[in-house]
């Protein structure tokens, strides 16, 4: 191998002062579980180094009902005072069932304050736009996040799924003021590499957006022992594979390991119930990849390599 890179260090959020790890967790399936269920995964994300905790006010609908991944969250940290100062504590809204995306200012201001109370917080961390609302403008959107920062609800913003012509819009109407974008949530894995190709991580890489990526495992289908469900996924298992076995890992971590390589830095949101599933991504810091390997898995994908 040639130019490996070093294990990714904590990074800045913003200038808020808070620094993010290179591996987050994600809470999207967390409601449904007891208190000291969910308390075990959050203590587990936390001592092994995932102190970035993504939730969102939509986690649970369809199922333990909206808000009820916060909710269970909430209780978390009623429980634990002390695991609040550990976490970086980071939330999304603006998906509004049925309607379904609401950005206009009355909904994210009544999105940030339900969030709050249901976490038991004063501030958030980071507060994410969780999809673009193609029918709110964006200056209106850019008001909304300034006063959310400006109030002291929230630390920092970010957006989620946003193309990069609806991050340029926003960035535009939030010039001048106090308040700037500091991440991106896009869907990133070696099965998923539109990110990769249509300006999200180069306007990340340009504005220093921390990136975090959500399905990182494309929802199990890069899993260990995960059976390939066509041939582009057991070609990329295969490319995986072999990096594993030099790496003495798992597919799981070296799979991990390949969307932090970017130089963007992504942040990728690991998501299991399972504490020993959520230690074992810690083992992708200690994944030592080079270009080789990176486009080895991309080729394997199907992207288009001259």
């Amino acid at each position: 191998m040639t130019n490996p890179t070093p294990p990714p260090a904590r990074r800045a959020l913003g200038s808020s002062g808070l620094t993010v790890p290179p591996l987050a967790y994600g809470c999207w399936r967390f409601a449904g579980s007891s208190v000291d269920e969910a308390r075990a995964r959050i203590e587990t994300a936390i001592g092994a180094g995932l102190d970035l905790i993504d939730t969102a006010d939509i986690y649970g609908f369809g199922g333990a009902g909206f808000g009820a991944a916060e909710e269970l969250l909430g209780a978390v940290l009623r429980a634990d005072p002390g695991l609040r100062d550990a976490m970086v504590l980071a939330t999304k809204g603006g998906i509004r069932p049925p309607v379904p995306y609401d950005s206009s200012a009355p909904s994210l201001r009544a999105a940030i304050d339900a969030s709050r109370r249901r976490l038991g917080v004063d501030v958030i961390d980071l507060w994410q736009v969780h999809r673009p609302d193609v029918l709110t403008h964006p200056a209106e959107v850019a008001e909304t996040l300034v006063w959310a920062v400006t109030s002291g609800a929230v630390r920092t913003v970010g957006v989620s799924n946003y193309t990069p012509p609806q991050y340029e819009a926003l960035r535009v109407h939030l010039a001048g003021t106090p308040v700037r974008l500091v991440s991106t949530q896009p869907e990133v894995h070696a099965l998923a590499l539109a990110a990769v190709d249509d300006g999200v991580l180069d306007l990340a890489v340009r504005d220093d957006l921390v990136p975090l990526a959500w399905s990182p495992l494309a929802g199990g289908r890069l899993g260990d022992g995960v059976v390939a469900a066509d041939a582009r996924e057991a070609a990329v298992h295969a490319a995986l594979d072999d990096i594993a076995a030099r790496e003495t890992t798992t597919r799981s971590a070296v799979a991990l390991a390949w969307i932090m390589f970017h130089p963007s830095r992504p942040v990728p949101i690991v998501g299991s119930n399972r504490p020993d599933r959520i230690r074992a991504a810690a083992d992708a810091l200690r994944v030592s990849l080079d270009r080789t390997d990176w486009y080895a898995v991309a080729r394997a994908a199907g992207r288009p390599q001259p």
